[in-house]
């Protein structure tokens, strides 16, 4: 079960008017808590006690779990239901380096197609990070969503709809999902900050080739350090 008893108190008794707006909300609640673990990763979802959490028939709630179904973090099959999603380690390198290679993509032609007013918003996001960091130890690092994720900035001023669908609509809640279940305690969010001026910084200079490179390597050390805290873990297992 996945505990649904002691998160009551961050769901909201929604009135069922509009089943496809009461889909839109449910569905924007559970991909979030999901996100952030309060549904823990391989947990079961009960459709009875979720309904009766939220106020909403089992056919909208349905219709929500389908859409996470889409973006790959619920799994369903006919005789047992539904649980969020559980990546192997090995998975979750697979899904790094696809994302390495589209999202070095996106940022290159994110350098040749975003407005110089949406890179100096990347800028001043940048600024609002590294207060957050220093505020509390890089947490808010892996908790923006949407407009405030740099990374979603970026493969939206990529203009690219097919980078978009395949990042945007199912790895990209999945890295969030995972990176955030590394921010306790990863030491990279400094680090991060400091790729990620590099990665503006070509951005202004509109520099495709050094932004597509610097986001692939931006990428590629996430992966290592993911890498790197899977070695120690199995060493201290033997």
């Amino acid at each position: 079960m996945c505990r649904h008893n002691q998160r009551e108190k961050h769901f909201v008794q929604l009135s069922e008017t509009t089943s496809l707006t009461l889909s839109d909300r449910i569905f924007e609640q559970l991909q979030t808590a999901i996100v952030k673990g309060e549904i823990p990763a391989g947990s079961k979802i009960s459709e009875p006690e979720l309904a009766k959490a939220y106020g909403v028939s089992r056919g909208t709630l349905r219709e929500a779990l389908s859409r996470l179904e889409e973006r790959h973090l619920v799994v369903r099959s006919p005789n047992h239901g539904a649980r969020v999603i559980t990546l192997s380690y090995e998975e979750l390198i697979d899904i790094y380096q696809v994302r390495e290679a589209l999202g070095g993509m996106a940022c290159g032609l994110a350098a040749e197609r975003m407005s110089d007013a949406e890179i100096a918003d990347l800028k001043r996001l940048l600024d609002d990070h590294e207060q957050s960091i220093s505020e509390d130890q890089g947490l808010s690092y892996y908790q923006q969503e949407g407009e405030l994720d740099f990374h979603y900035r970026i493969l939206q001023g990529s203009r690219n709809r097919k980078i978009l669908s395949v990042l945007e609509g199912g790895l990209y809640q999945l890295m969030r999902m995972y990176r955030y279940q590394f921010s306790i305690s990863s030491q990279r969010p400094l680090q991060a900050l400091k790729e990620h001026r590099r990665i503006v910084e070509a951005l202004a200079e509109r520099d495709a080739e050094l932004a597509d490179l610097l986001m692939r390597r931006h990428i590629r050390s996430a992966r290592k350090s993911i890498e790197e805290r899977h070695r120690k873990s199995r060493e201290q297992e033997e």
